[in-house]
């Protein structure tokens, strides 16, 4: 047998947590079957079962194209060149909407059965119309296409197919939750230091960690907004980049700048980071803080606890299946608005009870011990890759 992923993010060019799956997952597959991977960028290499090309995504005959709507024209026109090499794979696998195009034009020009991982959803994100305009219209409408033709969807989590079924015409026999995973072997935790170092962490003070990107589905404003709600004595470490837009970058540049008045153990390192920078910032963190709004899976959860961090989480999506409430961290209620753009009906109620929490574990080092040790224990037994890998290919054998 033999697999072919669409995806647009693969290394070196990964910044969010799908492009993460794409890479374990396509190498735990590679060890069982024949892969081919299709992603954006400039990738060339082959091993013996693991084949990666790259396909150009900046092309200048959009320059001139509307801002908010390149990003989309240029997804089309990329999802047509993956496809203009011909495909022997006997299965087309899908990640995030920027691929979805690919396949919908693979199954239909090669007739070759597509499976579709659902990430995210575009209904559930309203904000993307910030960054994509009447573009939005164009991702979701690809997003539907895709998920309603394809002969298998993946969902990562119990709540990810609940919304799957609610938002899109779907037999529901078609739906298999496969939760995402880790490389236990990679994450875990580690006594080496310099990063903290390299960025003016504290090693003698307690410090909450942000790891993510800087989007209104991440939540990250809220934290910024916590703040001033958390222990004076708690070092704030925001691991975030890769804006959205350029208004909730300078949004997230005002908010820090304002906190950093009055506060100065405040680190925001504005990049994405290497796996082995992260991995420190993990390891050496009191509390590990996920603020999302919206949160299907949350792969960064599995990160810290598979580096032995208590979690304080926002009660949605697949956290919720992830991160165990009073074991192996602290879930936090989220009041939503019933309307797009779901953001919480009491932001500052939000924010206090997001730095309680995060007070609560940091000044009770016996719960944070425990939450920690169980954290570890639950990632080992629940989110292996090598375990999910053959559930996707049962998955895939199941539909040949």
């Amino acid at each position: 047998m033999k697999a072919l992923f669409y995806t647009r993010e693969f290394p070196p060019y990964v910044y969010g947590g799908a492009g993460v799956h794409v890479e374990y997952l396509a190498d735990e597959l590679s060890k069982l079957m024949k892969m081919d991977v299709r992603c954006f960028g400039d990738q060339d290499s082959k091993s013996e079962n693991l084949s990666v090309k790259g396909y150009p995504f900046d092309n200048p005959i959009f320059d001139n194209a509307d801002d908010k709507l390149k990003s989309v024209f240029k997804t089309l026109s990329t999802g047509i060149q993956m496809n203009t090499d011909p495909i022997d794979a006997d299965v087309v696998h899908c990640h995030t909407w920027y691929a979805h195009f690919a396949g919908i034009v693979a199954k239909l020009c090669y007739g070759t059965p597509l499976v579709i991982t659902t990430h995210s959803l575009e209904p559930l994100r309203p904000w993307k119309r910030e960054q994509l305009g009447r573009g939005y219209d164009a991702s979701s409408w690809i997003e539907k296409t895709a998920i309603e033709m394809a002969d298998a969807l993946i969902a990562v989590s119990e709540e990810t197919k609940e919304d799957v079924l609610k938002h899109f015409n779907v037999d529901e026999s078609k739906i298999h939750v496969i939760y995402n995973g880790i490389n236990l072997e990679q994450y875990i935790e580690t006594p080496e230091t310099q990063t903290l170092d390299e960025y003016g962490v504290d090693k003698n003070k307690p410090y909450v960690l942000f790891v993510g990107r800087i989007t209104r589905q991440k939540g990250i404003i809220h934290l910024v907004n916590a703040i001033k709600y958390i222990d004076p004595e708690t070092q704030i470490v925001l691991c975030a980049g890769a804006p959205d837009t350029p208004e909730i970058g300078e949004e997230m540049k005002q908010a820090v700048n304002e906190v950093q008045k009055t506060r100065k153990n405040v680190v925001w390192i504005d990049k994405m980071v290497t796996k082995e920078e992260i991995i420190q910032l993990y390891s050496h963190a009191d509390v590990f803080c996920c603020p999302s709004i919206y949160e299907p899976f949350g792969i960064i959860n599995i990160e810290a606890m598979a580096c032995n961090t208590a979690v304080v989480a926002s009660a949605v999506g697949g956290i919720k299946e992830v991160v165990v409430h009073g074991e192996t961290g602290l879930l936090i209620p989220l009041q939503q608005q019933k309307e797009a753009p779901f953001e919480p009906v009491d932001p500052d109620k939000f924010s206090r009870d997001l730095a309680q929490g995060v007070n609560h574990v940091i000044n009770d080092k016996n719960l944070q011990q425990t939450m920690a040790k169980n954290g570890r224990k639950r990632v080992e037994e629940y989110f292996d890759w090598v375990a999910i890998a053959k559930q996707v290919e049962t998955l895939y054998k199941s539909i040949l």
